[in-house]
């Protein structure tokens, strides 16, 4: 008989599952059309009603699931109202057919710790740019990002009223990534992916230095990895503190597991084992090839500006 699959592989069919649940709670949520914005540090930090019930469903349906996993989600919610409308129980079968990393065979729950951001790029959300928007759940062992999940509730809607809206991206080290279609951004030219809501002169110097031939603003972390390896941008760079652990885990497991790699702006790598702080303080720097053309071209005025 077939053993069943390594925990590893359950949870991310599981999260996969989840994270189309949460979509569609995303959608629910505009399309009811009160988004209950609470502003949380700033006019540039919202929190909606649906970043509240979306983390709700992920967190609750993977803690019923794998009790033992330490899950860390953006919101500071509390977890006891949470209703049975809200739970996703399924899984995909596609991701359960893979055959595990034999280095993550042994994995036991109590060793992940899975970082949760239920919808990246709030704020385009509230402003209707709706493609910037990500669900993200990411997977880690060890500190490292080695799963994850990104779901875009909204792909595809400028497509017309027969579009299938929305798609799931998913990934884990050793294996690849699957949902997209990877593709290099062209050669020879360098297109900067960079904050759209966060900018500042430190961010703007950074970008100048790479000498750029074209700059995209976008929201969302999630949006941001995804211009990189469908390539719509070659680097993305962000010399400044906010982005969190919850932003980059999903996204950093999927692009190193195509191949590419993330680090702060100083190049050094993310943790992400559970006591580690939340804040990414030294920015991001992120490319699907040739990091090391971008990382040799950083101002050192900007490496000293930003402490990790």
């Amino acid at each position: 008989s077939m053993a069943s699959p390594a925990l590893l592989m359950r949870v991310v069919a599981s999260a996969y599952s989840v994270a189309e649940k949460a979509a569609t709670i995303v959608r629910n949520v505009m399309s009811a059309g009160d988004l209950g914005i609470v502003e949380k540090a700033g006019p540039n930090d919202l929190q909606t009603k649906a970043d509240r019930l979306v983390q709700k469903s992920i967190c609750a349906s993977l803690a019923r699931k794998f009790p033992k996993v330490t899950i860390i989600g953006e919101e500071d919610l509390p977890t006891d109202d949470v209703t049975e409308e809200l739970i996703e129980d399924g899984h995909c079968e596609e991701i359960l057919k893979k055959p595990c990393p034999a280095q993550y065979t042994g994995i036991k729950e109590e060793e992940l710790v899975i970082w949760v951001d239920p919808l990246d790029g709030t704020k385009e959300y509230t402003e209707g740019l709706l493609d910037h928007v990500t669900v993200l759940i990411g997977i880690a062992y060890g500190g490292k990002a080695i799963a994850g999940v990104i779901n875009q509730p909204y792909y595809n809607y400028e497509a017309g009223a027969d579009a299938v809206l929305g798609r799931t991206i998913w990934g884990v080290l050793g294996i690849g990534a699957f949902g997209f279609q990877l593709t290099e951004a062209p050669a020879g030219k360098h297109i900067i992916v960079t904050t759209r809501s966060h900018s500042s002169t430190l961010v703007n110097e950074c970008i100048s230095a790479l000498n750029p031939d074209t700059v995209i603003r976008v929201g969302g972390a999630g949006n941001k990895i995804i211009q990189l390896i469908e390539g719509k941008a070659s680097a993305y760079v962000f010399a400044s503190p906010g982005c969190k652990k919850w932003d980059t885990c999903a996204p950093e497991a999927i692009l190193h597991a195509v191949g590419g790699k993330i680090t702060d702006i100083r190049g050094n790598s993310f943790q992400y084992n559970k006591e580690v702080k939340h804040m990414n303080s030294a920015g991001v720097l992120a490319t699907l090839r040739n990091y090391d053309y971008y990382a040799s071209r950083i101002p050192n005025t900007v490496k000293q500006s930003l402490v990790p």
